[in-house]
């Protein structure tokens, strides 16, 4: 009675079940809302903004400066380093020592611009330019690893699903095989020890169902997690493993590992080391800049050397004007450049044996691929064999049990066999499918499988 309310309400669950989410769906899901790509495309956004702000770097400085002041101006000549703040300018007007108070004010305005530098300018940009491309090479590559992530457990969750349904099949077959010994039993053909054996397989199966439900649920919560789905809703379409079956062509692609994300990605960071070694050769040449300034000032002391009243002080005397070109180059810089293009060169280096690992790794990759592939193709040939003498063996030991012929232990024999061949058949489609699909991600060929499915 039990089982039989367990067949009732997981047929009544699977017609109230929504439609199957095919793989297309669901990557096109996982594409628009996976937390890990949101996160990845707002750092593409600040690496543009930080090459439109370098690419500002040539703009000059303007620099508006005033001030009032009041204090004295009791100095002596002679040169001095300024450091930090000089508060007045050195020079004596008196033979001795004055501390009349004074006012005066200063307004100047200052241009400077780094008319040329060499080529300087230019790397800034062409470094900024390729730390996007870097952002956006690891944004693809994570969009591909997380197309593969979502393929593995969709195809997971198909293997759970047809996992289900063998073991409904087999309750199905044990509440069968209990039937007939109850019926025999009560007949007296059968001993009452028979019933308990099938209860206890009987039982077994249902806690089977319970466990592999259980992963299932895992697995869609997995999914949830990168597409927004509710993971309650994560129905698989269980037909993709035969629809790809049935497409003998399917594996029969050409490798594209030359544009693999990942190899693009390596690439960018090794292309990105490279500008950044031309970047260090820019940065110590010489700097011409072109320099103006104008100021204007007042003070109430005045050309005589009489201290006026303080308000004779706030308004401008005197104006000038300074416009020049100069050139700076640093000697020692020389050395500094050596040892950073030094430093530069190895991280060059290093990203260009990453670059030639990755390159290897797929190429070992692929051949693995096609090595899984033949052989799941050789397992799906012999599979149906095993199926067919399992099925036909269990039909044969259930009859013969039925007409008194045989024992509940060679008919349990039987049923474990039929289980296994309907495990093993589901298997190899599954790693079917998976060796297909891992062929694909690793030769740059997802498009050319989902292509296949609806």
């Amino acid at each position: 009675m039990c089982i039989l309310l367990l067949l009732i309400t997981a047929a009544a669950h699977a017609q109230q079940s929504p439609a199957p989410v095919t793989l297309k769906q669901l990557l096109n899901s996982v594409n628009q809302k996976a937390p890990t790509l949101l996160t990845d495309s707002a750092a593409i956004a600040i690496r543009q903004a930080q090459a439109a702000e370098v690419r500002n770097n040539w703009l000059p400085d303007l620099t508006l400066n005033y001030q009032a002041d009041i204090g004295t101006a009791n100095n002596v000549t002679g040169p001095y380093f300024g450091f930090g703040i000089v508060p007045s300018s050195s020079g004596g007007i008196h033979t001795t020592s004055v501390t009349t108070t004074m006012s005066d004010n200063l307004g100047i305005a200052a241009f400077n611009w780094e008319v040329y530098n060499f080529g300087k300018y230019g790397a800034q940009n062409k470094v900024a330019n390729s730390d996007v491309q870097v952002q956006q090479s690891q944004f693809t590559e994570s969009k591909y690893d997380l197309q593969a992530y979502t393929i593995n457990y969709y195809l997971q969750l198909v293997r759970l699903q047809n996992f289900l349904g063998i073991q409904l099949r087999n309750i199905e077959r044990t509440q069968e095989i209990r039937r007939s010994i109850e019926s025999l039993a009560k007949s007296g053909v059968r001993a009452g020890i028979d019933t308990s054996i099938a209860e206890a397989e009987l039982s077994k199966a249902r806690l089977n169902y319970i466990e592999l439900n259980n992963q299932l649920k895992h697995v869609q919560l997995q999914l949830s997690a990168v597409s927004g789905f509710n993971y309650q809703a994560i129905v698989p379409d269980t037909t993709v493993e035969l629809t790809l079956i049935n497409e003998p062509t399917a594996y029969l692609f050409p490798a594209d590992t030359a544009n693999h994300p990942i190899i693009n990605y390596y690439k960018s960071v090794y292309q990105n080391s490279l500008q950044r070694e031309n970047l260090v050769k820019k940065s110590y040449n010489p700097k011409i800049s072109l320099q103006a300034a104008a100021w204007a000032r007042g003070s109430s002391v005045d050309a005589e050397g009489n201290y006026n009243d303080l308000g004779s002080g706030y308004g401008f005397d005197r104006s000038n004007y300074l416009v020049g070109i100069g050139i700076s180059y640093n000697l020692f810089d020389l050395r500094r450049r050596q040892l950073k293009l030094r430093t530069q060169r190895a991280s060059t280096d290093y990203a260009m044996q990453k670059l030639s690992e990755q390159k290897e790794l797929l190429a070992v990759s692929a051949n693995q691929a096609d090595v899984e592939m033949q052989t799941a193709l050789d397992r799906l040939k012999e599979i149906p064999k095993q199926l067919k003498a399992a099925n036909d063996g269990y039909r044969q030991k259930l009859s013969l049990y039925k007409n008194g012929l045989t024992d509940i232990i060679e008919l349990d024999a039987a049923l474990n066999i039929l289980y296994r061949a309907e495990t093993d058949y589901m298997q190899a489609k599954y790693d079917y499918a998976n060796a297909l699909f891992q062929k694909a991600i690793t030769e740059n060929q997802v498009t050319s499988v989902l292509n296949y499915l609806k």
